[in-house]
């Protein structure tokens, strides 16, 4: 292989062009950079330390706005004060000054009152329209009525009830005894669900109906025993009812008053079985416990034509019998559990217990 001079002459030339460009190729770059002067840290350092943007509370929802998620027919009847706006529609509160629904929404009743007194609570009200504007429409005001919380259109009845001057109640669905059998529906507070689900599904009741004093823990003959027998989740249940201001009604005979709301058990469940010879019976049961112990409280499961009747013919002739048919607001016993459960408020509803 020879050794061709003119090769090496013209590979030395671009050689040194092309380290003559890397040269100036810095030489510029330092040019810029003593131009643009040191980088400015201030500016990141400045960002690390500023704090983050305070995020706005939700706004309270005005009147106007929650009126829009009331039933038209109903608004005339519901305290704004004892509102408020929740995921799951509106729902019960205590109001700014103390004030409870289950005495807002209080049939009145004169309390000195000395006669032993029995209530009555009639559920079922909402499942079948005829039979439950025929109840609103001929049953005694001081009947408490229980609305079923699966009733389709149940609005136009409530305001119906509203108007006459009743107490209403909400019919709340518990784990009964032989379940899954025995379905409660699918909002039913179980046993088998972490309190927060059960939370949640109680939101969802409460806000099914507005303006009630409170709730009974029944439907028809399902009332909750699987359910109501485990304290934590039963007492859970009651403390919410109570920091809403409502009361609550246990449909068990013999369950003992509630420990952590206000309300009271029921002495006897009038229409198991329902016929007539049987709620007769009962009724006469019911007067023969509120004179032993000055009060009682009755409770049917269901409203049916019978039931109905023998409501309307008892009622009549009970001033007679030196017995008052009361509401159930006027029956009802301050919680038995530790006086720090009470909810806010409460002094206001212990003018309505014995």
């Amino acid at each position: 292989m020879t050794d061709d001079p003119v090769r090496r002459s013209h590979g030395w030339r671009w050689l040194g062009v092309f380290w003559i460009l890397v040269i100036l190729g810095f030489g510029g770059g330092a040019l810029r950079l003593a131009a643009l002067g040191p980088p400015d840290s201030a500016p990141v350092a400045a960002a690390a330390d500023e704090p983050p943007a305070p995020v706005e509370a939700a706004p309270a929802i005005a009147w106007s706005a929650l009126q829009t998620r009331l039933p038209s027919g109903l608004q005339r009847y519901i305290d704004p004060n004892l509102i408020e706006g929740s995921a799951a529609g509106v729902l019960p509160k205590i109001g700014p000054d103390g004030l409870m629904p289950l005495r807002a929404y209080a049939r009145d009743f004169n309390r000195d009152e000395t006669r032993p007194r029995v209530a009555l609570i009639l559920g079922g009200i909402g499942l079948s329209n005829a039979l439950s504007e025929q109840a609103i429409d001929t049953l005694p005001l001081t009947v408490a009525l229980a609305f079923n919380p699966y009733a389709a259109r149940p609005d136009p009845l409530i305001e119906r009830a509203r108007r006459r001057g009743f107490e209403t109640l909400l019919a709340i669905p518990m784990e009964p005894a032989g379940f899954p059998m025995n379905d409660p529906g699918n909002r039913a507070l179980l046993t088998g669900l972490p309190w927060a689900e059960n939370a949640q599904r109680l939101d969802w009741l409460l806000a099914r109906y507005p303006g009630h004093v409170g709730a009974v823990g029944g439907m028809g003959a399902l009332r909750g025993e699987r359910f109501a027998a485990l304290a934590e989740p039963f007492s859970r249940m009651q403390i919410a009812l109570a920091d809403r201001g409502l009361l609550y009604f246990d449909p068990r005979p013999g369950a003992g008053n509630p420990e952590r709301a206000w309300g009271r058990s029921v002495d006897v469940v009038v229409d198991d079985p329902a016929t007539r010879g049987e709620i007769d019976a009962r009724l006469a049961q019911l007067e023969r416990v509120a004179r032993s112990r000055g009060a009682a409280l009755g409770y049917l499961g269901e409203v049916t034509p019978v039931a109905l009747e023998r409501i309307s013919a008892w009622a009549a002739g009970i001033e007679m019998r030196s017995v008052v048919l009361a509401p159930v607001t006027a029956v009802m016993s301050r919680p038995r559990g530790a006086e720090a459960s009470r909810p806010q408020g409460a002094n206001r509803a212990e003018t309505a217990s014995r």
